[in-house]
């Protein structure tokens, strides 16, 4: 009887650890879906901070759905010093920059066989970068010949500042595209900001402004305002484009009239002239309605057109839509739109970086 006794008391304690043992796991089950929820909303609200989300790509998104999308105002504009700082500190720093003589430059393009003819076929330019106009050109009597040495000249330079552009560009939708973004990607933010006189954290405009302008274009104005780089401030200043300045350092126009203070900024070398250029046409206000059809025109998927642009580049001269018909007519008589699609081939030291 003694070992039935003992036999029954085990199992009766064996059934209690049992239940003992569900009610427990079912108290913690209830326990953890019911906790559950408040931290999950305790964590949204402390950790998932702005600090550390990125909203742009949603927000841009939600501006180019827009039908009448317009790029955003600024509410005081920013100055001059402000917008070219870094070309403004590069352009007083000390370069040494040899000018050459026509001769010897088509001696260069002849040994590297740069030639026109081949670039309207190919689309391939030579990379030389030529810092100085030659002060002969002038004198060279055929206005074919002239045109020619002066295209060759700057057509890299303004293949180079576009390829910038391009990469900046490519750079902005991958950070846009991304839902984190790291302490340097912030840092290059507020760089390209500060350079396209964009409020912080206005995406929508920086994309609008951070963009390309045709070669032809650039082609055609620079032509337009040096007489194919035969003006006193092309040969003495290095600028291509008549850029006015109120506080650097310029080139005060001979017909200017009274009471006028501003001055034909001077550059230390042609690739700053063209690289200055592009800023002014990207962060003027003179010139929103030029990016706002550039911004159709990408929405669209279609080139950049030189023809349309044009159109918007009234108050680029105080001569309005006269300007828009000389542009238009050096550009078709030129052929000039044969370089919109023309690359800068890789020079020795790019070649250098990729081994």
């Amino acid at each position: 009887m003694k070992k039935n006794y003992h036999s029954f008391d085990f199992k009766n304690n064996k059934d209690i650890n049992s239940i003992y043992r569900f009610l427990l796991s079912g108290l913690i089950i209830i326990s953890f879906f019911y906790v559950m929820p408040m931290f999950i909303s305790f964590s949204e609200k402390n950790f998932n901070n702005i600090e550390f989300t990125n909203n742009s790509k949603k927000l841009l998104q939600k501006k180019l759905n827009k039908e009448n999308f317009l790029e955003e105002e600024t509410s005081d504009e920013a100055e001059e010093i402000d917008l070219l700082y870094d070309i403004l500190a590069e352009n007083n720093s000390e370069i040494n920059l040899v000018r050459y003589t026509t001769s010897e430059i088509n001696a260069l393009f002849k040994e590297v066989n740069y030639n026109l003819k081949d670039v309207r076929e190919n689309k391939l330019v030579k990379p030389i970068g030529i810092g100085l106009l030659p002060k002969e050109i002038k004198n060279i009597s055929s206005s074919k010949q002239r045109k020619e040495m002066f295209i060759k000249i700057i057509l890299p330079l303004i293949l180079k500042e576009n390829n910038k552009v391009r990469i900046d560009r490519k750079r902005l939708f991958t950070i846009l595209n991304k839902n984190i973004n790291t302490d340097i990607e912030k840092k290059w933010l507020e760089k390209k900001f500060r350079q396209y006189g964009v409020r912080q954290n206005d995406i929508s405009t920086l994309k609008v402004r951070m963009d390309e302008v045709p070669v032809s274009l650039a082609i055609a104005q620079a032509a337009k305002e040096t007489g194919w780089g035969t003006s006193r401030f092309a040969t003495k200043g290095n600028a291509l484009f008549g850029q006015w300045t109120w506080s650097g350092e310029g080139l005060k126009p001979k017909k200017a009239e009274e009471g006028q203070t501003h001055k034909v900024m001077r550059f230390n070398s042609l690739q700053l002239s063209v690289r200055a250029y592009l800023r002014n046409l990207n962060t003027h206000k003179s010139y929103r309605n030029l990016r706002k059809a550039r911004s159709e025109l990408r929405k669209e998927n279609k080139s950049l057109d030189s023809l349309i642009l044009s159109k918007h580049l009234d108050k680029y001269a105080e001569t309005g839509s006269q300007y828009i018909e000389v542009l238009q007519k050096i550009i078709n008589q030129n052929n000039l739109k044969d370089f919109d699609e023309a690359r800068l081939l890789p020079s020795s030291k790019d070649l250098e970086s990729l081994i």
